[in-house]
């Protein structure tokens, strides 16, 4: 089978032709002529542009390709623009596979059959995706829901393709030097562990329920209730929404939405998701995203689909926000200072250097109309030039790019006229001054108080355990010092000994001599008083 599958890859290698990607001048010889020697080589010819070919590569393997594809899409940290443009124009479009097998999944999961476990089930599936498809229904409550259920098999198929993936990777560090920077066995590990997180639908099931939590009380978003005593690894049922998708922007403006304010308010809720709930959905592309239009003037968002979640530490956090204050201040400097305070490129970089990076790459930007500058597209710039200086790019912070570069896209589809700066930066400034207010530190002293109070005792413990370490080693080298004077004392009295046994001997020797030799006594004593002078002034 994985034969098979290596033989499906180099077809569509060889019928897009990717070997055309490797540069033959910069390639060391043995693999100028392995290219050189390809059969079709001589015999299929493709012009079409190096993104295209890629993207259609990876749609002729199927959908596990297809997803890294879409993935691989958000690394513009790495990639250039119009491989991760051409990439981001993957469709995860799969067939369905058949309901019985759904349904089996189900029963065996919930451990009962699908007529008592719901008042209707619908065979037909909603959708279909490589991961999972969806099935609607109705509880026997008269809630109406979705069945969301794992494709059989599909852990098995993901294994092998990310094998041969782990092999291209390997191959391509050993082939190119170019290829290195990419750091191709890095973006496979990180795939891997996002699609089988992808895998456990409890995960999204507690992504989903704790989105809703921070947004239950809000206006901007709407996240659907999850239903748990119907939710196992392979199976999630959650509340079935009605809304109009978010692409279908023909049907909101016949609906008369506030385009402007819609798409204003899918910055704010970014926002507050990095800024105020530090969790984030991170695959806000347009298919997990719809409007309820019940009121046109006051748009909400409808969000589904939790599988990828991101989520900052605090200190990724205040990074985030010093740096985009100071981008807006074009104080580049501050920037350069906090890549390096902050640890995220080496301390010993020179800091002039970096601002005169950053510099270059952020003015030609600012020189735009607010309103045209792309604030996904500098922070991949800014990415891009840490790279230079040694920056690893955290994996929270490529979702984070990814995300913003969507919300950024969207809203600008929906409002081409959306200034995401002037939305963005009165938000990014009360949240700094929050911060440091007087009721901002209380705050934070209250949700930390009860972690300090709680965390004392053993606090004290450590404290006590590490004074009786010091005291120990105290006590211990105190006396290791009384021996050392011991030993000392020993060897200078040892040393006396020797030296006046050898003046001793060489006295004696010196009174001693045979008409024609020396006695070796005199030598003897010379060395035993020597030894003897060095053991007392050591």
């Amino acid at each position: 089978m994985t034969l098979i599958r290596l033989l499906k890859i180099v077809a569509a290698v060889a019928r897009n032709r990717l070997d055309n990607l490797i540069d033959l001048e910069r390639s060391p010889f043995w693999l100028r002529c392995f290219l050189i020697l390809l059969p079709w080589r001589y015999f299929i010819r493709n012009d079409a542009p190096r993104g295209e070919r890629i993207r259609l590569s990876l749609e002729a393997l199927g959908p596990i390709f297809i997803k890294f594809g879409q993935i691989l899409s958000t690394r513009r940290d790495l990639l250039p623009d119009d491989i991760s443009d051409e990439l981001s124009r993957l469709q995860d479009d799969v067939p369905p596979f058949p309901a019985e097998e759904a349904i089996g999944i189900i029963e065996s999961s919930l451990g009962n059959d699908v007529d008592t476990l719901f008042a209707r089930f619908d065979r037909e599936p909603l959708a279909s995706a490589s991961v999972a498809q969806v099935h609607t229904a109705r509880l026997h409550s008269g809630d109406e829901v979705v069945v969301k259920v794992i494709r059989p098999g599909i852990d098995r198929v993901i294994r092998k393709d990310i094998g041969l993936m782990y092999l291209f990777a390997r191959l391509l560090i050993t082939l190119s030097k170019d290829a290195r920077r990419l750091r191709p066995v890095e973006v496979v590990a990180d795939y891997e562990r996002t699609i089988f997180d992808e895998l456990d639908l409890l995960r999204e099931a507690a992504n989903c329920s704790q989105l809703r939590r921070n947004f239950l009380a809000s206006p901007l978003l709407f996240v659907p209730q999850v239903h748990w005593d119907y939710c196992r690894t392979k199976v999630m049922v959650i509340e079935r929404i009605y809304g109009v998708p978010v692409s279908d922007i023909a049907t909101l403006k016949a609906q008369n939405v506030d385009m402007k304010k819609l798409a204003e308010r899918g910055v704010e809720i970014f926002f507050t998701q990095v800024f105020r709930d530090r969790f984030f959905h991170a695959d806000m592309h347009p298919g997990n995203i719809f409007i309820d239009t019940t009121n046109p003037a006051e748009p909400r968002y409808i969000g589904i689909d939790c599988g990828i979640i991101g989520t900052l530490e605090p200190e990724d956090q205040h990074y985030l926000a010093s740096n985009l204050l100071a981008f807006f201040r074009r104080d580049y400097r501050k920037v350069a200072q906090l890549h390096v305070d902050s640890g995220w490129v080496p301390r010993d970089t020179p800091v002039g250097e970096l601002e005169a990076a950053i510099r270059t790459v952020c003015e030609p930007i600012f020189e735009k109309p607010l309103k045209d500058i792309s604030f996904g597209q500098l922070l991949v710039r800014l990415f891009q030039v840490a790279r230079r200086f040694n920056m690893q790019v955290q994996p929270q912070l490529v979702l984070l790019e990814k995300t913003l570069l969507n919300v950024e896209g969207l809203g600008r589809q929906l409002y081409p006229d959306l200034d995401l700066w002037t939305t963005a930066q009165p938000y990014l400034e009360k949240w700094m001054k929050d911060q440091v207010s007087p009721i901002g530190i209380a705050c934070n002293l209250k949700e930390q108080g009860a972690d300090w109070l709680l965390s004392a005792p053993v606090m004290a413990q450590k404290v006590m355990s590490t004074v009786r370490t010091l005291v120990d080693q105290q006590q211990a080298f105190h006396h290791q010092q009384v021996r050392a004077e011991k030993r000392q004392q020993k060897q200078r009295r040892f040393g006396l000994l020797l030296l006046l046994a050898g003046v001793a001997v060489v006295a004696a020797s010196g009174s001693l001599f045979v008409e024609k030799e020396l006695l070796d006594q005199s030598m003897l004593g010379i060395l035993a008083a020597a030894l003897g002078g060095w053991l007392i002034v050591r």
